[in-house]
């Protein structure tokens, strides 16, 4: 007999621009069928003309980065559940910061996958970073054994802190004696990747290398020369210290590098500018043997350094003038994004700002808004003609197929019975203190949405129901490809 039936929905899938009214069947927590007028079950839900999304693949979070990685997997999992996100793929890596650690993924992940056990509330799965030479020779055994296919390159972190101006990147990267994270060492991680696919051609798909694309020496120089200038503070100052031809650079090498080792699988992460998805696009059509994937952040959609709720909204890259804002919608409009994520880092007020509390360069980088990514992108979206269906692949399907997910992504029979229900007619106010994270502000603290998600389900379970968290964790660590 079917678990559970959805009655009375509007589905929303990639495959279409708008929504289809039908009901959905699951059972074992998969979806088996997918219509109108369907019959027999145990628990009936009337959804109440809302619509139904595929459950949200929020493709960047990082949990445990600047909160104990347990507290993170359950409070921030309950505030992507808010979300509509079923799905959190979280990057980390060793060195300060997550588990204050470095050495050997064989012995650092296994303590990862420990201390999130039993405490989300969706699915979720990592990326890696290979911060030394030794985690290059691992990536293989990364894919296999721990079902880890995607990677990562922090491009600034060799010279410039996370935060700003660094003289000791060394000991905050935890390296092996002689070793240095530099273009040398990404262009070995390039190698590495490749040989990962090559090794596991039947994965090769599924193998792929992401980058966040900064150039330390241009940001340094640039931090001096607004220090110097004294001409701008807050959003705008550190918008301008660390400038959008850093990224655009950042981005012609990255791509560069991965033709000289014929890496074919590229993520070009969180892209804030207009100048770094131009130099994106550019890259494409230069090297279209690559196949190049464009990511960018809700926080970048909706906020910029004038209307964003103070330092709150610092994050690398930068939150950006508005003509940056209005640049990016021209490239999720066109088609060129690839898909959006929150980029949620959850940083607690007596650690986000510093002394004194208003200037920016002393405040840590990165914020939390996975619950409003599927809220802010409809807002935002449909009033600028984005269609439901393109939203869907933005949220869900085009992140799940890159990253290995295999039963998520759309509300199809034999997919996992991830869905969230949306209100599209409810406006509301974001509030930070609404949020089941344990971050006490919002960049988007007052911003008025025009779409609420009301009810989450993660394989079948109902773990928020009618805006409120529900039952127990259920989420699982995903071993991709699944």
């Amino acid at each position: 007999m079917t678990e559970l039936l959805l009655k009375n929905v509007k589905v929303v899938t990639h495959e279409q621009d708008e929504p289809v009214a039908a009901d959905i069947a699951v059972e074992d927590g998969r979806i088996v069928r997918v219509g109108p007028g369907l019959t027999g079950a145990g628990e009936v839900i009337d959804g109440g003309g809302k619509l139904a999304f595929p459950g949200v693949v929020d493709a960047h979070q990082h949990w445990g980065i600047y909160n104990p990685l347990p507290d993170d997997t359950g409070s921030e999992s309950r505030a992507s559940a808010q979300g509509g996100v079923t799905t959190a793929l979280t990057y980390m890596r060793t060195g300060q910061y997550y588990l204050n650690k470095g050495g050997p993924y064989a012995e650092f992940f296994p303590e990862v996958l420990r201390q999130a056990e039993g405490r989300a509330y969706v699915d979720y799965g990592f990326h890696l970073a290979p911060m030394s030479s030794g985690h290059i020779d691992e990536l293989p055994d990364l894919v296999e054994r721990f079902g880890v296919p995607s990677f990562k390159i922090f491009m600034f972190y060799g010279g410039h802190g996370l935060h700003g101006r660094s003289d000791d990147q060394r000991a905050f990267l935890m390296l092996p004696e002689g070793e240095r994270y530099d273009y040398a060492h990404f262009e070995f991680v390039m190698r590495g990747v490749q040989a990962a696919r090559e090794r596991l051609p039947e994965l090769a798909g599924e193998i792929s290398l992401s980058l966040h694309c900064e150039t330390a020496e241009i940001m340094t120089a640039y931090t001096k020369l607004v220090e110097e200038a004294g001409d701008l503070s807050g959003l705008a100052a550190y918008s301008a210290s660390r400038p959008q031809h850093s990224e655009g650079l950042a981005v012609f090498i990255a791509s560069y590098l991965a033709h000289e080792t014929g890496l074919a699988n590229v993520n070009l992460l969180h892209l804030s500018s207009r100048k770094a998805l131009d130099a994106a696009v550019r890259m494409a059509a230069t090297f279209p043997h690559i196949d190049f994937r464009r990511e960018v952040t809700i926080g970048h959609l909706l906020a910029d350094v004038d209307t964003a709720s103070g330092l709150g909204a610092k994050v690398n890259p930068p939150i950006r003038p508005r003509e940056d804002v209005e640049a990016l919608w021209e490239y999720v409009l066109d088609g060129t994004v690839d898909w959006v994520v929150s980029d949620h880092a959850c940083c607690r007020d007596e650690l986000k700002f510093g002394d004194p509390r208003d200037d920016v360069f002393v405040a840590k980088a990165g914020f939390g808004g996975a619950e409003y990514l599927l809220p802010g992108l409809i807002t935002e979206g449909r009033r600028r003609g984005l269609p439901y269906g393109r939203i869907a692949a933005l949220t869900s399907w085009n992140p799940a197929k890159r990253y290995g997910l295999r039963t998520k992504g759309t509300i199809a029979p034999g997919f996992d019975a991830d869905i969230c229900l949306v209100d599209p007619a409810s406006t509301w106010t974001v509030r930070a203190q609404d949020s089941e994270s344990t971050q006490e502000y919002t960049p988007f603290e007052g911003f008025e949405l025009t779409a609420k998600v009301t009810d989450t389900f993660v394989r079948g379970n109902h773990v928020l129901d009618a805006g409120k968290i529900v039952g127990r964790p259920v989420g699982r660590y995903v071993s991709r490809p699944a």
